[in-house]
């Protein structure tokens, strides 16, 4: 045999053996930045505390209970007790990294999130074309014509995604990958909403905000954004049944038609690219209504969520919010819980989701002999768990209570049930922001009693600068949709209930279910978040780190950009590829005149009135008709934009440096 015969045969025994390797192969990474990386490494100083259920347990009270018998049982996890070490503290910033509680199959498998116009590779092309100077917004070529709307996205285009990219990384923050024998996977983890790259330093800041996320844009792409439907404003299904539609047979044993399927999804991609960046619709209630991603700034500024629907529980609801973000981005989690989010059939429901299942395997074939549930059951690696996510569910399931949506709790495997929303919590709970601008002292202090004069410290008080309270929307003058996201619930939740802390996984058929204990102040208020019987509300937000969270309120609409005059808006700002300028759209919050020009612009596109994003609430005004000057205008802002730390119950000591 010649020696050219016997080199083909040893490299085609490789190549071979190295294709044979890769469908064999399961592994994932996500980026997780090394302190040196980060540009607020200083942390909130641990002592030795515990939360027990929304309790901080100061060290004094702490030493004092371990010293007894019965003492210690009231710090037990049985009893609802988390310890906060740093220990914990650590495996909380492990899980906002990584952890995505399993939500990589329906981005992947259902929604397409890879399989439309984004690939791996054009996001790997993209970050490693960066050669390792990072960005915070990974810029992605289009590998496919895709039409979203009313409008087509050609292949080669670039596109902004707001991903961001560490200096020296190779993977968007908040982006885990896997490969399993073949298939590429990706999931999304805390970190691609609530941690950023600087642009100035091109270092991480964990906990501000990703405001330019091009969340709605990603979705839109998806080749299956439909799986998404019910945060894109459809409240009927109706206008999208025609010819073309198919039929299934729903729970009722009847046959009901289902949307035609391109219509629909070019329909709901249509309506998820009218989403500002930096901007997440969290609440399935059938209203384009995205909502502004908040900072994770969190010490002492509960409730927590917009409408301060999390408000009770571990760490007072910041368990509770880590709980929802993780349910949002598994749509399949919601199919027993329909009835508190819309009048849905569950098989015509998952019909809708999964007649474009990117993964084959998944797709529903209305003339096969499978119903939607079957071929989710089919498909699933848990089947006996609700959707494809990692989840406890509670014995009231699927009704949902003050402390978890639908009564379903993430989980990660190994672990007590709770124990990584907690670690996340306590993690979140530590994070100060740092200092980005260099502000003038003097200005600082005359702003601190401007800030008193004008009122502002009436709701704006205490340690993390709120008052923990939810306001009606009509008295804030603003965008009730939000506020109604969840009037639905009415007459369906159930009492507030967790696993005991210390319940393995999967939980025991006679696990400890504890009583969550609600003051009637905190019944009222989250009555109010909740909507219960009313128009909703927001929740007075604290202003730690407002350098890092423009735009601002709610719906993020209050935007403009380094030139006060032409960057008005976010048609102004996001809408010519600016920035929002933190100093300008914080004097918009206060200054009538400067807001009714963002407001006016805002309202000049249709497709920001469509996702009710305006700019309009919060009418408390710091003004020359409210009676202070341009100086008084410029000290405030000195002193807004000062606020970066507190000292939070439940911490002891000076922040540590």
């Amino acid at each position: 045999m010649t020696k050219a015969r016997w080199i083909f045969l040893v490299v085609a025994f490789l190549v071979n053996a190295i294709l044979a390797a890769g469908l064999l192969l399961r592994f994932s990474y996500a980026p997780v930045p090394s302190r040196r990386a980060v540009a607020n490494p200083e942390r909130y100083r641990l002592e030795g505390t515990y939360d027990v259920l929304g309790r901080a347990v100061s060290v004094k009270e702490a030493r004092e209970l371990l010293a007894t018998e019965a003492g210690a049982r009231e710090l037990s996890p049985a009893v609802g007790a988390v310890a906060i070490t740093e220990r914990l503290v650590a495996d909380g910033r492990a899980a906002f990294y990584e952890e995505t509680f399993g939500n990589e199959l329906f981005l992947t498998d259902v929604l397409g999130i890879l399989d439309g116009g984004i690939s791996p590779w054009s996001i790997a092309r993209a970050s490693i074309g960066l050669g390792g100077r990072g960005t915070h917004d990974l810029r992605v070529r289009l590998r496919s014509d895709v039409q979203v709307g009313d409008r087509i996205f050609r292949a080669g285009t670039m596109v902004s995604t707001g991903l961001d990219v560490p200096r020296g990384g190779w993977l968007p923050l908040g982006v885990r990958v896997f490969y399993d024998r073949g298939r590429v996977r990706a999931g999304l983890t805390c970190a691609a909403c609530h941690a950023t790259v600087d642009p100035d330093s091109g270092l991480v800041v964990e906990g501000a905000p990703n405001t330019n996320l091009n969340a709605g844009l990603l979705l839109a792409l998806a080749s299956n954004s439909a799986a998404y439907f019910l945060h894109a404003g459809v409240s009927s299904l109706d206008p999208y049944i025609g010819p073309q539609s198919s039929a299934v047979r729903s729970s009722a044993g009847i046959y009901v038609q289902v949307p035609e399927a391109e219509r629909f999804e070019a329909a709901v991609s249509g309506m998820l690219v009218r989403w500002p960046p930096g901007t997440f619709d969290t609440t399935a209630d059938g209203v384009n209504n995205p909502t502004s991603i908040p900072d994770n700034f969190t010490a002492e500024e509960y409730p927590y969520g917009w409408t301060g629907f999390a408000a009770i529980g571990p760490f007072r609801g910041l368990g509770a919010i880590n709980n929802v973000h993780a349910l949002i981005s598994d749509a399949t989690a919601l199919t027993d819980s329909l009835a508190a989010f819309g009048e849905l059939d569950p098989e015509l429901y998952l019909a809708v989701l999964l007649q474009r299942a990117a993964n084959r395997d998944l797709r529903f074939d209305p003339n096969g002999d499978r119903s939607p549930s079957r071929v989710l059951r089919d498909f699933d690696p848990d089947p006996e768990i609700p959707g494809f996510g990692r989840y406890a569910a509670l014995p009231t399931y699927p009704r949902p209570n003050y402390v978890t949506i639908n009564g379903l709790i993430n989980v990660r495997a190994g672990e007590p049930i709770g124990y990584a929303l907690n670690a996340i919590a306590a993690f979140q709970n530590t994070l100060q922001a740092p200092a980005r601008f260099a502000l003038n002292a003097e200005g600082i202090e005359r702003g601190r009693t401007v800030f008193q004069v004008a009122g502002c410290s009436r709701c704006h008080q205490g340690a993390g600068f709120t008052n923990h309270a939810v306001l009606p929307a009509a008295l804030l003058e603003a965008d009730p949709s939000r506020a109604r996201a969840l009037s639905k619930t009415r007459g369906l939740v159930a009492a507030p209930t967790l696993f005991a802390l210390d319940t393995p996984y999967p939980p025991p058929p006679n696990a400890r279910v504890l009583s969550i204990p609600m003051t009637d102040e905190e019944h009222a208020l989250l009555r109010v978040a909740w909507a219960q019987g009313n128009d909703g509300g927001y929740k007075v937000q604290g202003l730690v780190g407002l350098e890092w969270s423009a735009p601002y309120l709610h719906d993020g609409g209050v935007a403009v950009g380094p030139d006060p005059v032409e960057h008005l808006g976010i048609p102004g700002t996001f809408g010519r590829d600016v920035r929002p300028d933190a100093r300008n759209s914080l004097r918009a919050l206060f200054d009538r005149r400067l807001r009714s020009r963002v407001v006016q612009a805002n309202a000049s596109v249709p497709a920001l009135v469509a996702a009710h994003v305006s700019g309009e609430g919060h009418p408390y005004w710091v003004d020359a008709p409210a009676g202070f000057s341009a100086i008084d205008q410029e000290a405030l802002l000195d002193f807004l934009l000062s606020i970066r730390e507190i000292v939070p119950q439940g911490f002891r000591g000076a922040a540590a440096r």
